[in-house]
């Protein structure tokens, strides 16, 4: 007792004296008229007091107490985190040059080096993303020949699923396959079949990056990258899969330079490698096989993750909401009977519009954005925030604002509707993001979605398994919220 008592008392004087010394670093490096924020610890900062899981729904009540725009501590590092619709229309298209940057993230720092498009940085980000914006336009993105693209490939998820002839199944895999068969069939030039071990590999792969990227274990390494790194954990998983996805895409890229002809580009790589051997004499080229790799690694995963869990939300909410499925049935019966559905058909459907539209919103995929990082001090919103900030523009906040939607928490598609039953454009509508860091493949995505659920709905009806009470839409954890896993039933319209 006598030797506990003193080594209890030194820890505590140790405890006060970190407190104080960080209490004191806080206070010296915050610069003036910083949005406030909950005072953090040392070393952990505001750790405590965040749900790791669903940091999200932490920051939104936090802005209840602090406003709009305020601080949070991840360990050593401040974040300035925007919150609701202004805020972060504000930052992101009214100040997009100020907060136009991809912040740091170590996890994928290691991974992509600041090269490919998403998580690139400075000119190589620039480039990269005119160069696959310009090439998914060239290959018929918003077009009729990625639209035909799109049908063939739903024809085939149809088919798939009335193998399962009405009963309970998993339709994860079938939706991750058939949506990522499209930006394969872009990349690459062609599709794979569902069954292709090579395919069902990398699907995984990618699906078990994206969840784990969200996972505590991967938020407490790219906060103590240098502590959390010596250790086994996700990251390492991360890194694994990574390798392995990047051994196929060099394997594909080296087989199309092998039968490359500039006169017949048949796919984004083709058109990469044109690019690069027009620029192989510029020294300071981003046309190298790094930005290659990580450009066709980000426009595989992006490509088929958000759209195939916005389609899976679509479904099982179709399940929860018979009535509501059975209204866009109707309105897909009067405009389009039993003719293949077209992307144009949108603007004369303004109920599944509306509901496409509140699934995306409702699903709130991507909850907490991906961060961006000022590129300059700026003056915002009466607050200082210096050059190099770390800045999360919460999308959450903005599709659940209040002032934005009368019922945030409810799927309700009358969020879309006027009075007169017409399709209302809402300005707070951003699940991809917007400014200058806008998802690149929009105009691919919205096409998919729209073919898909009509699509879908007109030729079947889903419903919850015999067994089921009632269906739990509680997302599950990840970079992405996806539903948790579930089966469903689909039953032949006709």
């Amino acid at each position: 007792m006598e030797l506990i008592f003193p080594a209890l008392l030194t820890l505590v004087a140790a405890f006060i004296i970190l407190y104080l010394c960080s209490f004191i670093t806080n206070y010296i490096t915050t610069p003036r008229n910083f949005p406030p924020g909950p005072r953090p610890l040392p070393f952990i900062g505001n750790l405590h007091i965040i749900n790791l899981k669903r940091p999200y729904l932490t920051l939104i009540e936090l802005s209840k107490a602090y406003g709009s725009v305020f601080t949070i501590q991840m360990g050593m590092r401040k974040m300035v985190v925007l919150t609701g619709y202004e805020a972060v229309k504000n930052a992101l298209v009214g100040h997009a040059e100020e907060f136009g940057e991809r912040a740091s993230i170590p996890v994928f720092e290691k991974i992509d080096s600041g090269m490919g498009v998403i998580f690139a940085h400075g000119e190589s980000w620039k480039a990269m993303r005119r160069f696959t914006i310009g090439t998914l336009r060239d290959f018929g993105m918003g077009k009729s020949t990625v639209e035909d693209k799109i049908l063939e490939e739903i024809d085939h998820l149809v088919q798939k699923f009335q193998t399962f002839q009405g009963k309970p199944f998993d339709n994860s895999q079938s939706i991750n396959a058939a949506v990522g068969n499209i930006i394969v069939s872009i990349v690459l030039g062609h599709r794979m079949d569902y069954g292709d071990p090579t395919f069902r590999r990398l699907l995984r792969l990618t699906n078990e990056n994206i969840q784990l990227a969200g996972s505590p274990t991967v938020s407490m390494y790219n906060m103590f990258p240098g502590l959390v790194g010596l250790f086994p954990g996700s990251h390492k998983t991360i890194l694994s899969n990574i390798a392995e996805i990047n051994e196929f895409i060099t394997k594909t890229f080296v087989n199309h330079l092998k039968e490359l002809d500039v006169d017949d580009q048949r796919s984004y790589i083709d058109a990469f490698l044109v690019k690069q051997k027009e620029e192989e004499n510029n020294a300071g080229t981003h046309f190298h096989n790094r930005n290659l790799l990580s450009s066709v690694r980000n426009l595989f995963s992006a490509g088929m993750e958000t759209t195939a869990t916005t389609i899976r939300w679509g479904l099982l909410l179709m399940t929860k909401f018979p009535e509501i499925q059975e209204k866009v049935q109707s309105e897909i019966a009067k405009v389009i009977g039993t003719m293949q559905p077209q992307y144009n058909h949108r603007h004369q459907m303004p109920y599944a519009n509306a509901v496409l539209h509140e699934i995306q919103r409702f699903a709130n995929i991507v909850p907490m954005n991906l961060p961006h990082q000022t590129t300059k001090d700026v003056q915002f919103m009466g607050y200082f925030i210096p050059k190099g900030t770390y800045i999360i523009p919460l999308l959450a906040s903005v599709l659940y604002d209040k002032t934005q939607f009368a019922e945030p928490y409810v799927f309700n598609p009358q969020h879309f509707l006027d009075s007169e039953g017409k399709f209302q454009k809402k300005d707070a509508f951003m699940p991809f993001s917007a400014g200058r860091r806008i998802c690149a493949g929009e105009t691919l995505a919205k096409m998919e979605l729209f073919l898909f659920f009509t699509t879908l709905l007109q030729k079947l009806t889903f419903q919850k398994p015999p067994e089921v009470h009632d269906v739990d839409l509680t997302p599950a954890v990840g970079l992405t919220t996806p539903p948790m896993p579930h089966k469903i039933c689909a039953i032949e319209r006709f």
